[in-house]
């Protein structure tokens, strides 16, 4: 069987499922992994056989796609701020808006010369922690989860980066405070409310940890509150807080931050328009 053989098959066998930008997007993605090849190296090899192995290797991701499964879990890793990450089922798939807070971070320390502490809570697959421990040599980072088996994902990445990054096993709704001070802290913690849900896509419903996507209707900020209660206490003098937010509860959260005693409270959209993130300085 060529390549050009295998697409036709592929893109029939999931159009029903997928849009086909979306199908010929997974197929490049696959080609990458299993062929080896670039998009562009495709596109001049479409006459080339395809191996037993490797077409045993399509039909795999094939039925594991028709199941809704992530192409990030299928292949076992995603991009993430230019690094690459190991994902599972134990993680969320990081997300360009993610990417977005990180930059926000990394841009408001481009002067700083002096050591900075900081604190990621909500680490998952380490994507915060390590992206900013990467860009910013001078930090001591340390990484919070709840999950143990989030944690040793993101310490498997950790590694995989060459950056150093402090793992703390610990549930942050149950940490009555911190052992130390910090000049950063930042979460992107869980906030999709149950009655959200059926925006959701069932590819991210059927196979994310729902422990770090989902809050109860009632008490949706139940997160912010808490970790900015410990922000209060454990960031230094002009220290700040940063959080990837519920885009429909953005001047909520601000609410309870600025309660807190927080003030220089920023509130900004991310690249599709939506509230996403806050920044807080500590008075």
């Amino acid at each position: 069987m060529k390549i050009k053989d295998v697409r036709v098959d592929f893109k029939n066998s999931l159009s029903e499922v997928y849009e086909e930008e979306e199908v010929m997007s997974f197929f490049y993605i696959l080609s990458e992994e299993i062929l080896k090849l670039r998009r562009v190296d495709v596109a001049i090899a479409l006459e080339k056989e395809v191996s037993a192995s490797e077409i045993v290797q399509f039909n795999e991701a094939k039925t594991r796609l028709l199941n809704q499964e992530p192409i990030q879990y299928i292949i076992g890793h995603t991009y993430f701020y230019g690094l690459c990450f190991i994902v599972n089922e134990n993680v969320l798939i990081p997300r360009p808006e993610t990417e977005e807070l990180v930059d926000w971070i990394l841009k408001d320390q481009e002067s700083l010369e002096s050591t900075i502490k900081i604190l990621d809570i909500g680490t998952g697959s380490g994507c915060i922690a390590i992206a900013l421990a990467k860009n910013l040599p001078n930090a001591k980072v340390y990484a919070m989860d709840i999950s143990k088996q989030a944690i040793e994902v993101a310490k498997v990445n950790a590694i995989k980066n060459e950056v150093e990054v402090t793992c703390i096993h610990e549930n942050i709704l149950m940490c009555e405070d911190l052992t130390q001070e910090f000049d950063i802290i930042v979460s992107n913690p869980p906030y999709i409310r149950a009655l959200e849900k059926k925006e959701i896509r069932p590819n991210v419903l059927d196979n994310e940890p729902h422990q770090a996507l989902f809050v109860s209707d009632h008490d949706p900020l139940l997160f912010y509150e808490k970790i900015t209660i410990l922000a209060k206490r454990r960031l230094k003098f002009r220290g700040r807080l940063y959080f990837e937010i519920n885009q429909y509860l953005g001047e909520e959260t601000v609410t309870i931050i600025k309660s807190l005693g927080f003030e220089s409270i920023i509130l900004r959209k991310d690249l599709y328009g939506n509230n996403r993130m806050i920044q807080a300085r500590k008075p």
